[in-house]
């Protein structure tokens, strides 16, 4: 064995990397729309909408909410704010109670699907009809006071579920409230929203659904029969819903909900594998119902191919990574054993080099998505920033464990485990409404829509 080996091997990482970065091409036009905004309606009716909180063992946090209810524009005769919680003697009952919030109390909850079910089937006809749309706003979650009145606002557009724009509630509080983790894990929200579902509003191609700020209409629920879905990613699940029965959604970026992030890397560990598990729960079940029913069309839409097969460059991405660091790792071994000085050249070729170029590119991933979530991170001094950029790669990269562990845990099953969350100890109301942009002014161009 010579050194022509390991330039063999090289070669065929640069093969399988050009073909990736070529099957990628059609993502990273999407990445084009991560700027895009859809343009701003007012409203010319006032809807009816009631805000869902699934709220079990949550005294300790929504304190938050309610006072960020209290400050909302929109007409307080059009929401209600509901609970949900698994045991009457909760604390979180007479809080709610004292806010004038209605509580429901659903037994047996074993996941998040459960208590918006039992919600659901708990309402009376009358009480049902009565709504326009539902939203689902976590217990942790802090509203901007134009929220739920630029929820109105989204209801002017022709679709029937949409997402909110997310921004990070540690933010608000102290420096110990958030981590290079609690940063790491924010920039989700660009990766899904600006960097994916912007193209995917403007393509009416279903969304990466996020369950924290979703608004559904009252039309959805009724076909759905309550909500069904009872994977760990119960809203994503919605997404498969998308794609058999029609249902459209959008990203709307004017609706602006602060939601808590995590704080340890095993905290942010956990809720990724809780995440893929979830997604990978999701593939078993409708995959096959998805690309049956493209089959029996005829024909593929740009949405199912995206859902389909968009992860297959990745998939040999890494693939090409992974061989190439396990030849690498054999090789360097059998020259270093063998007195050969070729060793060097396996490990910073096939080892070095293809890690490298991995850190390269998730480096100039996360660049572009705090890029477009810039306006989230205002907060957040420039070496935080630096710092969470230089990090981010190497927390993508967990990614590629947590995947192949996914795959078993989707057979196996996991539990539904209760984010840990963050005691602010104030109303963080203050700090919210100075970093949240200002509400949009009504335009001519408005008054035309």
């Amino acid at each position: 064995m010579d050194i022509n080996v390991v330039y063999c091997v090289l070669a065929g990482y640069a093969a399988l990397v050009l073909i990736a970065v070529i099957l990628y091409i059609p993502k990273l036009v999407q990445l084009f729309s991560a700027f895009y905004r859809p343009p701003h309606k007012i409203a010319l009716a006032k809807r009816r909408i009631s805000l869902v909180v699934a709220a079990r063992n949550e005294s300790e946090t929504i304190g938050d909410l309610f006072a960020s209810l209290k400050k909302q524009t929109y007409d307080k005769s059009f929401y209600d704010v509901n609970v949900i919680v698994d045991d009457e003697n909760d604390p979180t009952v007479e809080m709610a109670k004292a806010e004038g919030a209605k509580v429901f109390v659903v037994k047996g909850q074993h996941c998040k699907g459960d208590a918006l079910d039992g919600y659901f089937k708990q309402l009376s006809k009358e009480e049902f009809n009565s709504y326009d749309a539902f939203v689902i706003v976590d217990a942790d979650a802090y509203l901007t006071p134009n929220y739920v009145e630029e929820l109105n606002n989204a209801l002017e557009y022709d679709c029937q579920i949409f997402l909110s724009r997310k921004y990070v509630k540690n933010y608000l509080g102290e420096r110990k409230d958030r981590t290079v983790f609690t940063n790491c894990s924010a920039l989700t929200y660009p990766q899904l929203d600006d960097l994916a579902n912007n193209y995917r509003t403007k393509h009416n191609i279903p969304m990466n659904m996020c369950g924290q700020g979703m608004m559904i209409r009252r039309s959805v629920i009724e076909e759905i029969d309550g909500w069904p879905y009872r994977t760990l990613t119960e809203d994503y699940e919605l997404r498969m819903d998308c794609f058999l029965k029609g249902f459209t959604s959008m990203y709307y970026p004017y609706a602006i909900i602060y939601t808590e992030e995590i704080l340890t890397h095993k905290a942010a560990y956990e809720r990724r594998m809780r995440w893929l598990t979830g997604y990978s729960q999701c593939a078993k079940m409708y995959k096959k119902q998805i690309k049956a029913q493209a089959k029996e069309r005829g024909t593929t839409t740009e949405g199912e191919i995206e859902y389909l097969y968009s992860f297959f460059p990745i998939y040999i991405f890494m693939a090409a990574t992974v061989i190439s660091w396990v030849c690498g790792l054999a090789f360097t071994i059998y020259f270093a054993v063998t007195g050969q000085t070729y060793w060097l050249n396996a490990f910073l070729l096939l080892m070095i080099l293809p890690l490298g170029v991995m850190y390269l590119i998730l480096f100039v991933y996360a660049c572009l998505c705090m890029l477009s979530y810039r306006d989230a991170f205002t907060s957040i001094p420039v070496h935080e920033k630096l710092g969470t950029l230089l990090y981010a790669p190497w927390f993508c990269m967990e990614y590629i464990p947590i995947f192949f562990s996914s795959i078993f845990k989707a057979n196996k099953g996991m539990e539904w485990v209760p984010t840990v969350r963050v005691s602010y100890g104030k109303d963080v109301g203050e700090k919210a409404e100075k970093l949240a942009p200002a509400p949009a002014k009504k335009t001519k161009k408005d008054e035309k829509m």
